[in-house]
């Protein structure tokens, strides 16, 4: 067994940042209807997680200024950003007042921004969040969800923007 201590003063950040660039991610968009407006912010961390009962989770920043309220909406929707999409990402990244101004999109079925262009969708209410670290776990009940076209995904890898090819 290790000695594995907690000594975050000598922990190297940007090696971290580096090293887990190396693994690409798929990107999202979370969105939800807060007060009547729509929110929404880029995540690239979000995994299925169960399949009985069905299950997905995605990660948010504890500084957001997003996560608030979808969290206080009690539900989302995880929109799968298609090849084409690097502009709507770099917007919901963005801290832009308002996001959707210049962004096509539609009520899901549990009322959440459903983004024109997504190739795929999940409807989920927020089943629970776990906290950890600077993050938020959040834990979401799948409700609804579909394939919107058949595409590439938007993949971010090493600090950039990519697409993938079968």
């Amino acid at each position: 067994m290790s000695d594995i201590t907690d000594d975050s003063t000598t922990f190297d950040a940007a090696k971290f940042r580096q090293v887990l660039g190396h693994f690409p991610t798929g990107v999202t968009v979370i969105t939800a209807m807060s007060e009547g407006a729509p929110v929404g912010l880029a995540v690239g961390s979000f995994a299925s997680l169960s399949l009985e009962p069905p299950q997905v989770l995605f990660c948010a920043g504890k500084q957001s200024s997003s996560w608030p309220k979808i969290r206080a909406a009690g539900a989302f929707c995880v929109n799968v950003l298609a090849d084409d999409q690097e502009d709507v990402c770099r917007v919901f990244a963005s801290k832009a007042p308002d996001k959707f101004a210049e962004i096509g999109w539609k009520r899901s079925g549990n009322g959440s921004p459903l983004l024109e262009g997504a190739l795929a969708y999940i409807d989920c209410t927020i089943g629970d969040v776990v906290v950890s670290g600077d993050h938020d776990i959040v834990i979401g009940a799948v409700q609804d969800l579909d394939v919107l076209h058949e595409g590439g995904p938007l993949i971010f890898y090493r600090g950039g923007y990519g697409r993938f090819t079968v």
